[in-house]
């Protein structure tokens, strides 16, 4: 064995140790209370157990791996034992420790294979479930029957239905992608999903601007759609709801700005200019109507609704498929030169997708930096100056004009962002060398 070799053995046991002493230390700590010798296992058997899964796997090379088939066998032994001699002194026990204890070793013996890293996550993980199981126990408590229905829901529409479609264009112009429009379906009803938990969890207002600002970081139009389907629900919220809103188009700005930095460095001073000025703008107005709105707002006492609104989501991406071939059909039809039409076609129903193909032009070289960083900003402008229509139609004029003004203010400085910068040679440190 070599010295790289011997100190990558070393290193691969060390992990194998502290995962043991890792997961000993929660179940020590779990039954500290207990008297000395009255525990099964402790933080120094754990952390032999350890060890003793990372040793037996380094020599499977040389011994085979009938002797770590035995070590597990002795180990599940030793704790079957265990849970034998406490079930005479006690009325109920649980089996918790002696699976923790086989899965201490199994994973000492994956970081002794070399997965080290893989084998660390995992112990952390099991010793967070282990450690949160008050948590865990009271969640299970206040959980509906009908809340644990739809978080399955969700898990098959989000990883078994979407794992089948295929992620391809059909039909005219390839135009319908049964796996986008489902992404859309599946962004919606989480958006939801996650809002119901939310609102539940830390109140109405704070669960709302949290569904708000972690929604938008996917899809500010699916927040739109989400919350103005509540405004329709719930009239006497709307002023809440369209800060919210708001505050979500603000977001959906500055993740532009940055997705698009980074696909294409040198339109990041361009985007920048133009839509951090509307993006801080919108946030400041729709702060300032949440701050109020908060005030007074007073959601009344009613059942909660459906956790898992799906075929709401499965209306709205029909919507979203029917307007996708309708861009689709546009951009075709009116050709690859009218860049900025094209832009603002677009972005009537996803901004994220013309911004990333444009910012992936700029990056092969296809299409100027100034260019495609306006493209954006028009197909950015028009996709915020959609949501209050869209507002409007889902939950009426209500919600659409008390939306209006974070929204006009946040065009109005990202117009002005762009036209002074016109006016200004301003450094792009990110631009290519002329």
């Amino acid at each position: 064995m070599t010295v790289p070799e011997s100190t990558e053995t070393l290193v691969s046991l060390a992990v194998a140790l502290g995962i043991g002493l890792l997961v000993g230390m929660e179940r020590g700590w779990n039954r500290r209370e207990e008297e000395e010798g009255s525990r099964v296992a402790g933080w120094r058997t754990f952390g032999l157990i350890g060890l003793l899964g990372g040793v037996l796997a380094i020599s499977v090379p040389f011994a085979g791996g009938g002797l770590l088939v035995c070590g597990l066998a002795a180990v599940a032994l030793f704790f079957a034992l265990g849970y034998w001699r406490e079930s005479d002194t006690a009325d109920a026990i649980g089996i918790t420790t002696e699976v923790a204890a086989i899965a201490t070793f199994a994973l000492g013996a994956l970081a002794g294979h070399g997965e080290m890293a893989v084998a660390a996550s995992a112990a952390i993980v099991m010793t967070m479930i282990l450690g949160f199981k008050p948590e865990m126990q009271g969640l299970l408590q206040r959980l509906e029957r009908r809340e644990l229905l739809a978080t399955l829901r969700l898990l098959l529409i989000s990883v078994v239905f979407l794992s089948l479609l295929p992620d391809e264009g059909f039909g005219p112009w390839q135009a319908i992608n049964p796996d986008r429009i489902w992404r859309m379906v599946v962004v919606i009803a989480t958006i939801g999903y996650v809002g119901y938990f939310a609102i539940r969890l830390i109140g109405p207002a704070a669960g709302l601007a949290v569904t708000a600002l972690l929604g938008a970081l996917v899809s500010s139009t699916a927040v739109t759609i989400g919350l103005s389907k509540q405004a329709a629900r719930e009239p006497e919220r709307r002023p809440i709801l369209a800060a919210g809103i708001g505050l979500a188009s603000s977001v959906m700005l500055l993740r532009l700005t940055v997705v698009g930095g980074i696909v294409a460095p040198a339109i990041l001073v361009p985007l920048a200019v133009a839509l951090i000025p509307a993006a801080l703008a919108g946030a400041v107005v729709a702060g300032l109507q949440l701050r109020h709105a908060m005030a007074s707002d007073t959601p009344a006492e009613q059942e909660r609704g459906n956790p898992l609104d799906l075929g709401g989501a499965m209306k709205m991406g029909t919507i979203f498929a029917l307007a996708a071939f309708l861009v689709q059909a546009a951009q075709n039809l009116i050709g690859s030169a009218a860049l900025y039409p094209l832009a603002g076609i677009a972005g009537l129903v996803n901004v994220d997708a013309i911004s990333i193909s444009l910012a992936g032009g700029v990056a092969a070289g296809s299409i100027e930096a100034a260019t495609a960083a306006t493209a954006i900003l028009i197909a950015a402008l028009v996709n915020t100056l959609v949501k209050p229509v869209m507002a409007g139609a889902i939950a009426g004029s209500g919600l659409a004009v008390r939306l209006a003004p974070s929204i006009l203010v946040s065009v109005a400085a990202g117009v002005g962002g762009w036209f002074t910068a016109q006016g200004m040679d301003l450094p792009n440190p990110f631009a290519p060398a002329g």
